[in-house]
């Protein structure tokens, strides 16, 4: 079974004991949270599309810890003025477990 979730504002497709990164949550290790925000929920059988949510459907997840994406190097400058700037970024993540995945009826 899967999922299709909003969270963060981006959307991800999703299975049961699966892994994946988002932006940055607020919460602790071992936090568990219930997604509401299900977009569309598929299986063995059919697919349901909601409009815009699956009313009755919830994703359990778990936050697994903070992690950080790569590191982003920007280099600027201005010809023949002596003008240069570096800069570089990396973004905060939370790395997050999904437990399990319901669709009640």
């Amino acid at each position: 079974m899967y999922a299709i979730i909003r969270l963060g504002g981006k959307q991800y497709r999703v299975e049961e004991n699966s892994t994946l990164l988002v932006d940055k949550l607020p919460g602790d290790a071992g936090e568990v949270l219930a997604i509401e925000e299900v977009l569309a929920v598929g299986g063995n059988d059919a697919t349901v599309f909601g409009s815009p949510t699956v009313s009755q459907a919830q994703v359990s997840a778990t936050i697994v810890g903070p992690a950080r994406g790569p590191k982003i190097d920007g280099y600027t400058y201005k010809a023949k003025k002596n003008v240069r700037h570096h800069y570089g970024h990396r973004q905060d993540l939370t790395k997050v477990q999904i437990n399990s995945i319901a669709l009640g009826k």
